[in-house]
């Protein structure tokens, strides 16, 4: 059952003319008047703020800017079922968390949402830089029971689905670097980290976590970074409605997932990937260890694996590496 206050935003933004009475929220929510103003007052504690017309009701006027529980669960129409959200201020880790909710074995599927991690991770074990500043970090948690052959494609599936969002949503045209970072002109703007625990033949847990720079500006990033990093507000050139863009990428991970357990994924996915890959046709390095791979992007095959073409024309797989892009001359 959805909070109070998810409740009374909920009607806020689904009421044609902008307003709702209080007594409309009290039936509702089978509560008093009182009842009414006491959630209300806890919303404007949170950056909301409210508009009263007498004989008309409850305007909502402005919502904060940060990432908010209640305001994502009101904007967010599709999800599984018994699905829910975990939400923090800040933490270690969204995929740590999500970890140890499932080892004590909560629910799934859920997801872990947070403002601040203070050890946000990429591949590798790499630091994934995570201050409370307009992004989004989150895990998904999910109990798939398949066979980890299934899952090979998993994290291209989900990057594809993330960039068609950004594209809908932002009127952009994102790029995905195989295998799991989002860029625009090489810049990155996002990145996504599958971990998985087997049990026999199954996979028994899934964490798909997703780090995305949503609104934070560009003087904000480190200097090792603001050479390589960017946001979609940079790239849309203002700042996005955090919480209904976090509600929509919600909605669009669920649906993925769903796709792809059920099969329905292999339809569209090599369409996707084709529209979205930034490395086919493009003069790039391959990095496994100490070894280097150069050649041509030339797409993925049907496990995910990277493709790539040499200068003799052997076409070369690869499941694991870091791959760069070679800058053109001039």
């Amino acid at each position: 059952m959805s909070q109070p206050e998810t409740v009374i935003l909920r009607e806020l933004l689904d009421s044609e003319s902008g307003f709702v009475s209080g007594s409309a929220l009290a039936k509702k929510l089978g509560m008093s008047r009182v009842g009414i103003w006491t959630h209300m007052e806890k919303l404007r504690a949170q950056g909301f703020a409210f508009k009263a017309v007498r004989s008309r009701g409850y305007q909502l006027t402005r919502s904060p800017a940060t990432l908010n529980f209640a305001l994502i669960e009101a904007h967010l129409r599709r999800r599984a079922r018994g699905f829910a959200l975990a939400f923090f201020d800040e933490i270690d880790s969204t995929n740590n968390e999500a970890e140890r909710q499932l080892a004590a074995g909560r629910p799934a599927p859920f997801a872990v949402i947070a403002k601040r991690q203070t050890h946000g991770r990429g591949r590798f074990g790499r630091n994934w830089h995570s201050e409370a500043n307009g992004n989004f970090y989150a895990s998904f948690a999910f109990r798939p029971r398949l066979e980890p052959a299934r899952m090979q494609t998993f994290t291209l599936w989900m990057g594809v689905n993330i960039c068609e969002l950004v594209t809908n949503f932002c009127q952009l045209k994102p790029g995905l670097k195989w295998p799991n970072d989002l860029v625009f002109a090489g810049r990155k703007a996002g990145g996504m980290l599958t971990e998985a625990r087997v049990d026999a033949d199954q996979i028994r847990d899934l964490v798909f976590g997703l780090g995305l720079n949503v609104n934070s500006p560009h003087e904000a990033w480190p200097r090792h970074l603001a050479a390589t990093a960017t946001s979609l507000a940079e790239q849309t050139g203002a700042p996005l409605d955090l919480n209904r863009f976090a509600a929509a990428l919600i909605g669009r991970v669920l649906l993925a997932y769903t796709g792809f357990v059920e099969g329905d994924h292999e339809k569209t996915f090599t369409e996707l990937w084709a529209r979205y890959d930034v490395l086919h046709g493009q003069a790039c390095t391959l990095l496994q260890g100490e070894k280097k791979f150069p050649g041509t992007g030339a797409g993925i095959d049907g496990e995910g694996s990277l493709l790539l073409r040499t200068d003799a024309g052997k076409i070369l797989r690869f499941r694991a590496g870091e791959v760069t892009l070679e800058k053109t001359p001039g």
